[in-house]
């Protein structure tokens, strides 16, 4: 693996020219000129971004996308959304999947009354239904919705069909929004990073290790932060279909935007076996093409992965973390003092035994295990063989029901389930916390996509915690095959057998509802009783009086420790239900201090004392009025916001941000966002994306921060704005950063969200 400390020229898709002195003589030599302007214009990004975009300033994007997809713990918050913003009918194919709240197990109707939504949503509108157990979102939409050089926009964060010569993107619901109210997502022009591949993958490595290998090496320097990832070089090629789309999956977990892939007859065949071969599309870059900086990876050289706890990026090498196993291991637990804040005793070391590491399960599922080639893969290794009647389990998910059912019909499912192993449906449970649920201590290996603090299910709060490891499926049934201890693929000789798919897409021909693209007006929407409208929310006052509610010091907030995911998931039809987590996880007292707060705007609203709802008030505004003396209850909003070194890594989903809007608060202090979408969404819910410099913070949690003519501010498109530490009866400047904002963005701040907005 090697990161270029440049950008780089890409000739003919095979050699690489760095940017530097020698560049500009070294291309000369090959009859090539030296521009960047214009070589950056040869990537397949952007061509494909160019098509899509509205603006005619490739600089500054506004992209229509050609498809839409969401879940069912977003697709409920988003349709309300825009319902309430004037939405008639879906202008571009909606799919709505219902792969998370699937197990209609706890709440009672709650979850299958979301699913109803969404069907008789997809009727009204015009949109395409795929009910529970049939897909999980990633995979429909590879099999069906994928398309050459088409852009695709969805709400959630692994929404990546690259390797499909799609362009694909995950963001918070808000931004679906907008396109279903055809409305356009504004962005900067993306950088573009080539990952440019060589070789080919040892017997046993699988596109899990390969993307690890890739995430430890880029995510922690933010090499592809917010950037296009675009795969190239002669690698590319020794790669099956399946194999790269479980490399592209993970992208996700660098935090780039995007991702795009060279295409050819392995992505045509792939097209054709799903009975579409007309959306196959054959890519390439330009002859000459310039990227932002260049990652090599040599396919060959790559080893079977592990991720320890509690991040993608905390990889290591099998090989190496058996050689290494209790150093390793101690400084997972050095790491977990920091993501666990110390609230449980942990520790792996007690899953040694005898010199071996021992887990107590393994997973293979969703959109980044489930695939037909990993759970063959699986049961060639397993073949003959037992997981055991002790404590390891292993559960298989397949992706969709038509791989299921080919599973079945060429053998491989019987070699799974005859060694113990339990085969379930398409479900992407596992990866968020809502199914196979370790026990207390338990340690988990998983071919899925993440493996951040609790998002298994542990509750640091109740005493309970679990971890989980990510490893590629081959790896995982060679633990299995060992009954639990740990065991990379390459230490098995098996022969492979990689059997033909053949895709049936008789089941969603008989189960998925498609409109077609027809709405009707005349079906009524079903609405639940936890399906519950969003509460009114105020413009942006022009002073404001913020209280520091949580100060969070992880080098990275997650935003499943914003919004804890699992069982949490049966509220999100439920603005207010599903504020009550907010913070749950990482700080449980946040919900009360922020409500206690929010009594003062609320009483503003009312037209009441704020000071008489918070009395503690009283002292601020008294230390306030010394320099500013006319602000006052008709000219100033009082809420919360929180402080987090870097928040934001992870999920698309929007209720990380629109929880704390629901609860009062009305902005983020961070000295960075780990990702786009997350601000996006802070954004659309009206809050104001604060950034202050690393080192000293000028306050404390529970201090008070007052913000002068902050409307004016973001009518100005000021950058920077003054604002105060109210204490002790003083008051201390100290400066606010807001960053790049468009004119729309800057419009839904100050009407206080982007249903606001709407209702112009």
């Amino acid at each position: 693996m090697k990161l270029h400390e440049n950008g780089v020229y890409l000739l003919n898709g095979t050699e690489i020219v760095e940017d530097n002195q020698e560049a500009a003589a070294c291309l000369a030599s090959k009859g090539v000129t030296a521009d960047r302007a214009a070589a950056a214009k040869g990537t397949m990004a952007y061509h494909i971004l160019e098509e899509h975009n509205t603006s005619g300033n490739m600089e500054q994007l506004q992209i229509k996308f050609d498809k839409l997809t969401s879940h069912d713990i977003t697709f409920v918050g988003i349709i309300q959304t825009a319902r309430a913003s004037g939405l008639e009918r879906f202008p571009v194919p909606y799919v709505l999947t219902n792969c998370h709240n699937s197990l209609c197990a706890v709440g009672g109707t709650i979850n299958e009354d979301d699913h109803m939504f969404g069907l008789s949503c997809a009727k009204r509108y015009g949109g395409i239904y795929v009910p529970p157990h049939q897909a999980v979102i990633h995979q429909f939409a590879r099999e069906m919705l994928a398309g050459g050089g088409k852009i695709i926009l969805g709400s959630d964060s692994h929404t990546r069909y690259g390797a499909l010569g799609t362009m694909a993107m995950g963001e918070g619901g808000p931004e679906l929004v907008k396109q279903l109210l055809c409305q356009t997502y504004d962005i900067n022009m993306p950088g573009v990073v080539a990952v440019y591949m060589t070789g080919e993958p040892a017997k046993g490595v699988g596109p899990q290790d390969v993307a690890l290998a890739i995430i430890g090496a880029v995510f922690k320097n933010g090499y592809v932060n917010n950037k296009v990832m675009e795969f190239v070089g002669p690698g590319v090629a020794s790669l099956s279909a399946d194999f790269r789309i479980g490399v592209d999956v993970m992208t996700t977990e660098t935090t780039c935007l995007s991702s795009i892939w060279v295409t050819d007859e392995k992505i045509k065949e792939f097209y054709e076996i799903h009975g579409r071969a007309g959306d196959y599309k054959e890519l390439n870059p330009d002859p000459v093409a310039y990227y932002d900086g260049c990652i090599e990876v040599n396919l060959s050289e790559i080893k079977p992965m592990i991720a320890m706890p509690f991040h993608p990026s905390n990889t290591y090498t099998i090989e190496e973390l058996k050689a290494n196993l209790m150093d390793i291991l101690d400084d997972v637990e050095k790491k977990a003092l920091v993501s666990l804040d110390g609230a449980v005793e942990y520790t792996l070391k007690d899953k040694v035994h005898n010199g071996r590491l021992y887990v107590d399960q393994g997973i293979i599922a969703g959109c980044a295990g489930g695939g037909f080639e990993n759970i063959c893969a699986a049961a060639d290794i397993l073949a003959g063989k037992s997981i055991g009647a002790d404590e390891f389990t292993l559960s298989v998910y397949p992706a969709s029901m038509p791989i299921w059912m080919e599973l079945v019909r060429n053998g491989a499912a019987a070699k799974l389930m005859e060694t113990g192993a339990i085969m379930k449906t398409a479900f992407c449970g596992p990866c968020f916390g809502a199914g196979d649920t370790p026990s207390n201590n338990g340690f988990s290996i998983r071919h899925s996509t993440r493996n951040f603090p609790n998002r298994e299910g542990s509750k640091l709060q109740s005493g309970q915690i679990a971890s989980v490891a990510l490893m590629d499926a081959r790896s995982i049934a060679a633990t299995a095959a060992n009954k639990g201890y740990l065991t990379a693929a390459d230490e098995m000789d098996v022969e492979y057998t990689g059997p033909k798919y053949f895709f049936d897409k008789t089941i969603y021909e008989n189960r998925v509802f498609d409109s077609k693209g027809v709405a009707d007006p005349d079906v009524e929407i079903k609405l639940g009783p936890n399906i519950k409208d969003w509460p009114a929310m105020s413009a942006l006052p022009e002073n404001l009086i913020l209280k520091v509610v949580s100060e969070i010091h992880d080098p990275v907030t997650t935003t499943d420790e914003l919004i804890p995911s699992g069982e949490t998931s049966s509220y999100r039809s439920n603005p207010l239900g599903l504020a009550e987590f907010t913070l749950s996880r990482k700080d449980p007292a946040y919900v009360g201090r922020a409500k206690e707060v929010q009594k003062a705007q609320k009483a503003i609203e009312a037209g009441e004392c704020p000071v008489e709802a918070l009395p503690e008030l009283k002292a601020v505004l008294d230390a306030v009025h010394v320099q500013f003396a006319d602000v006052k209850s008709e000219n100033m909003g009082v809420g919360s916001t929180i402080f987090a070194v870097k928040p934001g890594d992870g999920s698309a989903r929007e209720q990380a941000a629109s929880c704390q809007k629901v609860l009062g608060g009305w902005a983020n202090i961070a000295n960075e966002y780990a990702t786009k979408r997350y601000r996006s969404n802070l954004i659309n819910w009206g809050m104001l994306p604060f950034l202050i410099p690393e080192g000293d913070l000028p306050f404390s949690n529970g201090d008070y921060l007052f913000i002068p003519d902050v409307k004016k501010a973001v009518e100005d498109k000021l950058t920077e704005i003054q604002a105060y530490v109210v204490k002790d009866g003083e008051l201390k400047s100290f400066t606010l950063q807001m960053g790049g904002l468009t004119d729309d963005e800057r419009e839904i701040i100050l009407k206080g969200c982007l249903i606001n907005y709407n209702r112009r």
